[in-house]
């Protein structure tokens, strides 16, 4: 059966094609070449002839011409459409015609630079004089010093960049004082957080480069996002000229909206969205369709793998057909399955966003998105991993009950005509600034009122004060001892990962040994690797036996082989404190503020959960120690007289105030443009109390229910330490986001609330919808 007949057959039948809410076809589309630019040297246009390209595509001819003028420039164009081309060339044509010249690539994981070098090496094999090096944390140290001083062209990440080149520069002479070009792809890959120390890191660049007097162009590549030209400006401190047109042909592709069936229309609660998504994809696996899932999560990753093996496996139980893919798995296994993706032993994947960016895992048909990825960009870009640049293809979005899902399935034209998102950094964020300061001062001293993006000189007065820089005359120099880059990492508030050991494995003679077999970073371990818990590595459970956290320690889990038919979920509890107010603004029964906000979390507990069913079948205790940060963000203080006039019940107005925080949570992601997951919602009580006390909802509850005086106050923050704007647009649009929560409350068909709406009913209870539709009702209708 071919593609197009699933899809029919999907459409057409009574079980599944009622579930299906919208269906959008895209037309193949025809090439638009050019040919090659006149400057381009023979020997590079015979190595492209040698691999079958006679002419470029539009916009890779465009990006040379704005490269050979000196300029600045950002590649945006859609999966498969020959981005890497727009950089390799005029890269190629500078080492080719300067054999002196030096160039940086930078991608954003070690398995893309690596697919990368492949595809370079490929394209320069007749070209003299290449030497091209990946130079990460996987490069061997005996290797280091050869890259260092014979490589004209490096491939690292950013990460590598910040701890193992610029603090080095010194034995990088050649590099710095010859760099021609610097390549940044995946750029859409760095916002928030990640990004604003990457705009960080390249300034510590540009200034090692000012010292050894070179001035390298960046080049860089971007999937598709509303502002790629003002990101790279952000990131990059210069103006930037950007290639927006793809001329490359694309196939024919259907996309499809697919919401699960009700199975309690009292209670509004759908078929559990991944065991859709599972059964989805197996239909196609078994027809020998290459096929790809994404999830959300690492947990929900490892049970819709598990699903899949068990539907697709052959009468001797064999289900190496689908292999799973995402962070935490060791490095040897994921490049196992990407060549078994390339070479066709492969047929299906499940995995994470991990899989999102360009590595080349060869031409899958379909792609399955179990819940909306948090942005448009990368519901585009995942669904662009399914087809290349021939041949039919199909994305499928599974929604989940949750209100932005479900509001995206209801209202398809917004899903379809919605914008991609803007990329938003904060390279002034002081948590990321003053960092990047040290490890600038480490490298090289800082002259008084020396720009670094903007003046620092506060900053740096502050870390003289604090005894770590010490001033002689115009210059701040470093002092400590201590090796700053070492101990920040670009991409968590820590740079301790957790090693995940298996006790039990054993050797060809049966002999117990220790093996890693995955690895964990610190902002993950305490809910996913806790004692008890189940930790799966391609759907095999392990259970955790011990976790070993403190400072003084290796960070360490491990773990047991086990036979369960459960996997198991974290139950945390939190805790948000005001620290400082920035603005406030009052309106008709609510008092709106934002400011500088303490978040703290606790795993202190798990639940069971049924493979299959779903089932919740247990319960344990954690503990553990909770984690800190400071970060902005908004709260929402409501006029008692209001709450009187809503009810004199306490009971039904906190379950109302709790439907209405799991609305505005839920749907401020659509005014932001950001993943649900990058904004953090909590009710809790207004009244000063005991900072750093986590509780959990239910006690929180209780405390609201039982205090002298009710002061129930809504937190909403940004997820990120120190923030990254997030929480000065939920203030902005804050009425937006509210009256369009009414909207919806007044929409949504179900009875007493449903995980469409204020969420389950047996969670907010039987009158939350009701009591939150009357307090928005209050709050947002014309005074």
């Amino acid at each position: 059966m071919s593609l197009q007949d699933l899809l029919d057959a999907l459409l057409t039948s009574l079980e599944t094609g009622p579930l299906i809410t919208a269906t959008r076809h895209f037309d193949a589309r025809p090439a638009v070449f050019a040919p090659f630019p006149s400057s381009l040297d023979p020997r590079l246009v015979e190595a492209l002839r040698s691999r079958g390209v006679t002419q470029l595509y539009s916009h890779q001819a465009r990006a040379f011409e704005i490269v050979a003028k000196g300029e600045h420039v950002v590649v945006v164009t859609p999966t498969a459409s020959g981005k890497t081309l727009c950089y390799n060339l005029p890269v190629l044509q500078s080492l080719v015609q300067q054999p002196e010249a030096r160039v940086l690539y930078l991608f954003p994981t070690k398995a893309l630079a690596q697919d990368q070098l492949a595809e370079l090496t490929e394209l320069a094999r007749t070209l003299p004089d290449m030497r091209m090096f990946t130079y990460d944390g996987d490069t061997p140290q005996d290797a280091r010093r050869a890259v260092r001083g014979r490589a004209n062209l490096v491939l690292t990440n950013p990460d590598m960049l910040h701890s193992g080149i610029l603090p080095h520069h010194t034995k990088w002479l050649n590099l710095f004082q010859n760099l021609r070009y610097v390549v940044i792809d995946e750029l859409h890959a760095y916002r928030g957080v990640f990004g604003s120390h990457l705009a960080n890191v390249l300034r510590r660049l540009q200034r090692i480069c000012r010292h050894y007097g070179s001035a390298p162009q960046f080049i860089m590549a971007s999937a598709t996002i509303a502002n790629p030209r003002e990101l790279a400006e952000r990131l990059t401190g210069e103006p930037v000229a950007e290639v927006s047109e793809s001329g490359a042909p694309t196939g024919d592709k259907t996309f499809i909206c697919y919401n699960p069936p009700v199975v309690n229309p009292e209670l509004g609660i759908r078929a559990p969205y991944l065991g859709e998504a599972a059964t989805l994809a197996s239909r196609f696996l078994k027809k020998k369709i290459a096929t790809i899932v994404f999830c959300q999560s690492r947990l929900s990753t490892e049970v819709v793998l598990a699903t899949v093996k068990t539907m697709v496996q052959d009468k001797t139980g064999d289900s190496g057909i689908v292999r799973g893919y995402r962070g935490g798995y060791l490095p040897l296994r994921r490049r196992e399955v990407e060549q078994g993706l390339r070479a066709g032993e492969v047929l299906g994947v499940v995995a994470t966003s991990a899989l999102e960016l360009g590595i080349d895992i060869g031409h899958l048909d379909v792609a399955v998105l179990a819940g909306f990825p948090g942005t448009i960009a990368s519901l585009w870009q995942q669904a662009g991993r399914a087809g290349r640049r021939s041949g039919r293809s199909a994305a499928i979005l599974v929604a989940t009950s949750a209100p932005m899902d479900q509001y995206l399935v209801a209202h398809p034209d917004y899903l379809f005509g919605a914008s991609p998102e803007h990329a938003r950094i904060n390279p002034e964020n002081p948590f990321v600034l003053v960092n990047h300061l040290k490890c600038g001062a480490f490298e090289l001293p800082f002259e008084a009122g020396e720009p670094f993006g903007g003046d620092v000189s506060a900053h740096l007065a502050a870390l003289e004060e604090a005894g770590l820089l010490h001033r002689a005359g115009d210059r701040y120099h470093w002092t400590s001892e201590t090796y700053p880059a070492d101990h920040i990492s670009l991409r968590t508030v820590t740079s301790d990962n957790f090693l995940v050991i298996d006790t039990t494995a054993r050797d060809a003679t049966q002999t117990k040994r220790r093996q890693i077999i995955a690895e964990v970073d610190w902002k993950s371990a305490f809910s996913m690797i806790y004692p008890k818990a189940i930790y799966m590595v391609e759907s095999e459970p392990f259970e955790v036996q011990e976790l070993h956290y403190r400072e003084d320690e290796e960070k360490v889990a491990y773990v047991k082989r086990v036979v369960v038919d459960y996997f198991t979920d974290a139950i945390s509890a939190k805790g948000v404190w005001i620290l400082q107010r920035f603005a406030r603004r009052d309106s008709r029964g609510l008092a709106a503020e934002q400011g500088e906000v303490l978040v703290a979390e606790k795993v202190v507990g798990f639940k069971k959960i049924k493979m299959g069913t779903l089932e919740n079948v247990g319960s344990g205790d954690v503990e553990l120690p909770q984690q800190e940060m400071q970060t902005t963000g908004v709260w929402l203080s409501f006029d008692p007289a209001v709450l009187a006039r809503i009810s004199p019940s306490r009971e039904e107005l906190v379950d109302g105030l709790r439907a209405l925080t799991y609305v505005v949570h839920h749907l401020a992601p659509i005014f932001l443009l950001c993943d649900v997951r990058d904004v953090g919602a909590w009710l809790g009580d207004g009244r000063p109390a005991e900072t750093g006390v986590v509780a959990t909802r239910e006690s929180t509850r209780a405390r609201l229910l039982h205090a002298d005086e009710f002061t129930p106050t809504i937190y909403l923050y940004d997820s990120q330490p120190g923030g990254v704007g997030l929480a000065e647009r939920i203030f902005e649009v804050l009425p937006e986001i509210l009256g369009h929560g009414l909207a919806l409350l007044e929409a949504c068909p179900c009875r007493s609330g449903c995980p469409s709406c204020v969420g389950p009913v047996n969670e907010v209870g039987r009158v939350a919808k009701s009591a939150a539709r009357a307090l928005l009702s209050e709050i947002v209708k014309p005074a």
